[in-house]
């Protein structure tokens, strides 16, 4: 690995001085805000239900950051946020069994990151890569960010049956503009924050329409408890939708590794092996499941935090640590979270037009970056059985007496992937 530790301002353990610590810290949290709000938006309008809320998402995200640096004993500095991959799969499960099904899932993915960062530190992490080889892992993300674009397409008021609305159409179209436009062009930090930039200028057009509604933040506290749901007092646990939402660990945990090795070359040391790829997994699984616990979404590890590392040269865990405190803070903001929650559709439907294709463009560009070869065909049977049962809507339920488990969308692609994967042979040079 390339050192370029050197170029750091200052390393992982170093504390910066105030001014610069607030101030760096609060570009973080600009980083990941757009993203982290998002998820929970987009989990209740695919479900048509309130499953999670901007303020528990905010505060989980920021209690999950802090498990995760006392975890790694402080050697990364790595910002957690709400998962996207999750966003589909959270809305299936809540429909399939309630807040209860939803909030068991999350924890059990925790759990399965604990149990895979056990097995690392055992036996090492070789056979990840014969499970989660890039032929399972492109069309896995690829399906994602393709299962979603229905919503996008709705948000917007442009599907099928649905009437033009003009004030919409403009919305959309300005919150879409605006974030190419930054993402192509923008430079520095602004660069980094397209999709936070595109839901700022969509909302001040919404505004000027008359399309968004202040009555909410008018009623709204300015200080507020999150809407925590736990487990034995809000519900009870449910495992009935368990396999709806497992599954997408292992895009997660692939995301992970990414994530770890793009920072281990910006900060010149490897993390995979200090603090170790088991170490950074535990933080994150706990993390999840402590997101879970409080009625929160999924954490992952965020590119767009290791892409402020990467342009401040400041890698300091205090930094992170500081970001993750103001987070939680945000959470307990009642007119701050009231505002977020009256953004228009029109202005997400434009946002995630772009979002949703970037997240499938990802994909294509895990097979492009690791050379998948689809002159091979036992590569093409496999991403091709997993494009088709993802986003075909296929569907496997297995009942017996009163318990009834379906595996759906990119779970079943998924699961059908690894099998196929390692079950068929590899084809005879000619």
């Amino acid at each position: 690995m390339k050192k370029e530790k050197s170029k750091l301002v200052l390393d992982t353990n170093e504390k910066p001085t105030l001014t610069k610590w607030i101030i760096l810290s609060i570009q973080h949290v600009f980083a990941m805000f757009g993203a982290t709000i998002l998820v929970p938006i987009l989990v209740n309008a695919q479900a048509g239900e309130v499953v999670l809320t901007i303020p528990v998402a905010l505060v989980t995200s920021g209690i999950g950051t802090l498990i995760y640096i006392l975890c790694t004993k402080g050697k990364s500095p790595v910002y957690l946020g709400s998962s996207f991959a999750f966003i589909a799969p959270l809305a299936a499960a809540y429909l399939k069994g309630g807040l209860s099904g939803a909030m068991t899932g999350i924890m059990v993915v925790g759990i399965i990151y604990i149990i895979f960062a056990t097995l690392i530190r055992f036996i090492g992490k070789g056979w990840i890569d014969k499970l989660l080889p890039p032929i399972i892992i492109g069309p896995m993300i690829m399906i994602i960010g393709l299962g979603l674009a229905p919503s996008a397409i709705s948000q917007i008021g442009i599907d099928a049956g649905s009437s033009l609305e003009w004030k919409n159409i403009v919305v959309a179209l300005t919150a879409f503009l605006v974030t190419a436009i930054v993402a192509v062009r923008g430079k520095g930090f602004l660069k980094i924050i397209p999709f936070l930039v595109g839901i700022v200028s969509g909302y001040l057009v919404a505004v000027c329409l008359g399309l968004v509604d202040f009555k909410g933040v008018a009623e709204a506290s300015f200080f507020s408890l999150p809407a925590f749901k736990f487990p034995f007092i809000s519900y009870t646990p449910d495992f009935g939708a368990v396999l709806t939402i497992a599954p997408i660990a292992l895009v997660t945990m692939a995301e992970h590794i990414g994530d770890h090795t793009a920072l281990s070359t910006i900060i010149g040391k490897d993390l995979l092996k200090d603090p170790g790829l088991d170490k950074t997994l535990l933080g994150d699984g706990i993390a999840t499941f402590v997101a879970g616990l409080f009625g929160g979404p999924a954490n992952t590890t965020y590119g767009e935090n290791t892409s402020v590392v990467g342009m401040t040269k400041i890698a300091s865990v205090w930094v992170i640590g500081l970001a993750a405190i103001f987070a939680i803070f945000l959470g307990f903001l009642g007119k701050f979270t009231a505002l977020v929650s009256s953004i228009p559709s029109a202005v997400l439907g434009g946002v995630s037009l772009l979002l949703y294709g970037f997240i499938a463009v990802n994909g294509l560009k895990v097979l492009i970056q690791n050379q998948v070869d689809f002159g091979k065909t036992k590569n093409v049977i496999v991403a091709s059985a997993m494009l088709v049962l993802g986003l075909g809507g296929a569907a496997i339920s297995i009942v017996s007496g009163d318990l009834s488990v379906t595996i759906s969308g990119m779970s079943l692609a998924a699961i059908i992937g690894i099998l196929i994967n390692l079950l068929l042979p590899e084809e005879k040079e000619v």
